[in-house]
């Protein structure tokens, strides 16, 4: 194994980056709600994120980057990490969730690098809209395809894990694919299930 891809919520992260932001907004069960269907694959990714983004709109953005400064990691995410690295891995953050998030937990968690999406702003102040590198349902396994060809490593050479729909696509790449706590849809293509919040776990699945 020369390559390790996590998603980042509900996987390195104990929750959903985008619930704990619309909390803030009083419409925490209308996201969540949009959010755990998503995941279970009975929405496209694509139209519920914009949709999910949207019901951000007036949030401050220095709001946005305190709470994402301080969202709670997954039990074992920072061990897991560090040995993995020690093993070899280059380990990469694919996030349909937000750089806020992402970009801060790579100094904390010690991962290598991270690919996810951008919540626009204007004067300080979300506008709604969102771009960036994890839009679409597709965009991880497409993502993944990118990395190996620049790396030249083979879907032999790499692991995955995850835990919901919009992960499926890059399950299609990798030898060892971890379905973490994860949704049924993802579970039916994995090699791995592990259903403990505890991603020490990862370490004992021997390749």
């Amino acid at each position: 194994m020369k390559l390790c891809v996590f998603d980042f919520d509900s996987t390195l992260m104990d929750g959903e980056t985008i619930d704990f932001l619309a909390d803030e907004l009083g419409l925490k069960e209308e996201v969540s709600s949009i959010t755990k269907r998503a995941m279970a694959g009975e929405l496209d990714f694509f139209e519920s994120l914009i949709q999910r983004v949207a019901l951000l709109k007036g949030l401050k953005k220095k709001k946005v980057d305190e709470i994402c400064h301080s969202l709670p990691y997954m039990a074992g995410a920072k061990e897991t990490i560090r040995k993995l690295k020690q093993r070899g891995y280059k380990v990469v953050v694919f996030s349909g969730g937000f750089r806020n998030a992402t970009d801060y937990a790579k100094d904390i968690l010690g991962y290598d690098a991270s690919f996810s999406n951008i919540l626009h702003d204007k004067n300080g102040v979300l506008s709604g809209l969102v771009g960036g590198d994890m839009m679409f349902g597709f965009s991880k396994g497409d993502m993944l395809r990118r990395l190996q060809n620049i790396l030249r490593i083979s879907p032999q050479d790499c692991m995955v894990i995850g835990d919901g729909a919009n992960d499926v696509s890059m399950f299609k790449y990798a030898k060892i694919k971890v379905a973490f706590c994860a949704n049924e849809i993802l579970k039916k293509e994995a090699t791995y299930i592990i259903d403990e919040k505890d991603l020490r776990e990862i370490l004992e699945i021997r390749i």
